[in-house]
């Protein structure tokens, strides 16, 4: 069996492919410039003191998983999330566009609702099609999982 090795560490099993994996902008808020310079000082600050956030949401053909790791310093990962998201907890998904900067900076977050949580990731997303392609994404792997 090959297996797959992920940014997120996520290992595949056998069968498995990766839809997306999305890397959570976990330090600036928006696309902004200014928002995207600010959390770029707050990374390098945490990264002075040694710690660092990364945060996934890792979508293949058969499961949605969340995984989420805590570094601290610089190399001992003291921290680690792994969530599988049950396809029967899941009441909605979509995704929102909020203009930041005036209106020359749309960003668009993914966002999923469950019965215990809500959650909302930043996308890389340039445009209303690519956010709707990881929505659609997503719901074709819980919905298969069905």
């Amino acid at each position: 069996m090959a297996e797959t090795k992920l940014k997120s560490g996520l290992t595949l099993s056998e069968g498995e492919t990766v839809v997306v994996e999305l890397e959570a902008e976990l330090w600036a808020e928006s696309p902004n410039p200014i928002a995207q310079m600010l959390g770029t000082i707050r990374r390098l600050i945490a990264f002075v003191f040694g710690f660092r956030h990364k945060g996934f949401v890792v979508i293949t053909n058969k499961r949605v998983v969340e995984v989420y790791n805590v570094i601290s310093c610089y190399i001992f990962n003291t921290s680690r999330r792994v969530k599988y998201l049950l396809p029967s907890s899941i009441k909605e998904v979509g995704y929102n566009k909020e203009a930041t900067c005036g209106f020359f900076c749309p960003a668009y977050y993914l966002y999923y609702e469950s019965f215990t949580q809500k959650t909302s990731v930043q996308l890389t997303a340039l445009d209303d099609a690519e956010a709707q392609k990881v929505v659609d994404a997503f719901y074709s792997a819980i919905a298969q999982a069905q």
